[in-house]
């Protein structure tokens, strides 16, 4: 997999990476220029990461996801929940940020360089399908839907 850097402060504040020994995820910081203030309930931001990736195999593809703390301590999630990144994308990764907070709660503040974000990579299964009247296979479920397994 490739990295390309679009923000050289990257290079100051640390290119992403995994932060111990079993991190799941590489963290995506922001790059602005100036601190940003998210205010609660406000519609969510873009924020540059200062990176694209080749992939090279497109059979992987990556998510972005909020970081936990930030997420739980602060209100800062994602304004898209999470974010796909296609194997064939090769543009800046943008962290679509929001603030879940109260509306009447103060802002959340994010300085440049903070880690905001984190993507985790995962395998992509691309089938095909077949179109059929009935399936081949029955399982005990059927066509039970929600709740039909309990509350």
């Amino acid at each position: 997999m490739q990295i390309k850097i679009t923000d050289p402060r990257l290079t100051d504040w640390g290119l992403p990476d995994f932060q111990s020994e079993g991190a799941a995820a590489i963290d995506l910081v922001a790059c602005i220029e100036e601190t940003l203030l998210i205010e609660a309930q406000a519609p969510s931001v873009l924020v540059n990461s200062g990176i694209a990736i080749s992939f090279e195999d497109l059979s992987i593809a990556g998510l972005v996801l909020p970081r936990s703390g930030l997420g739980h301590k602060k209100g800062l999630v994602l304004g898209n929940t999470v974010g796909l990144i296609d194997p064939d994308y090769a543009g800046e990764i943008m962290i679509s940020v929001w603030n879940r907070s109260a509306i009447g709660t103060a802002p959340i503040k994010i300085d440049p360089g903070e880690r905001i974000g984190q993507m985790v990579f995962v395998p992509i299964i691309r089938p095909t399908f077949e179109v059929v009247e009935e399936f081949s296979n029955e399982t005990a479920r059927g066509t039970g839907g929600f709740g039909s397994t309990g509350s």
